[in-house]
């Protein structure tokens, strides 16, 4: 280890211990990341187990509890990660498949002129809404078991 990452290591603890909200975003890429890959092996789960049918229909239920699950699991990973501000990373981790959604969506719309927006902004919102809570619940699990289970009490 270089003076230089010795340095970068003490300045981020000196700012933990002042009380200052450090957003990694590397943590938060792959927490997002994390959070896909687990929605996705609970899709093929339930695929698998029959509750869910191969032409994607009926189960909007079955989906939302797999994007919980999978962010609830993607948050408790950047929260392990992290150590601090599990709240603030799964905002981040949100958001993140918000500009993912729109750049998704965006790009094929134009290049192919096709419409791709075919569904409402409520559900997208209630989506991205579900996503944030499970993550941050996932990632409050994940800071305290990363500070050895004792969490400030308030």
């Amino acid at each position: 280890m270089d003076v230089s990452s010795v340095r970068d290591v003490e300045r981020r603890g000196s700012l933990l211990a002042a009380g200052a909200v450090v957003l990694l975003f590397g943590t938060v890429l792959l927490g997002w990341f994390a959070s896909m890959a687990n929605t996705a092996l609970v899709v093929f789960a339930m695929l698998a187990l029959g509750l869910l049918r191969r032409d994607g229909t009926g189960g909007t239920g079955w989906g939302l509890l797999a994007t919980a699950a999978g962010f609830f699991a993607g948050g408790w990973f950047a929260g392990w990660r992290a150590g601090a501000a599990p709240i603030l990373h799964a905002v981040a981790i949100g958001l993140f498949s918000l500009l993912l959604w729109v750049l998704v969506n965006l790009i094929p719309g134009e290049v192919l002129g096709a419409e791709s927006w075919d569904v409402g902004v409520a559900y997208v919102g209630g989506l991205v809404l579900l996503q944030i809570a499970a993550a941050a619940l996932g990632g409050r699990f994940g800071s305290r078991e990363a500070r050895g289970g004792s969490a400030p009490r308030s």
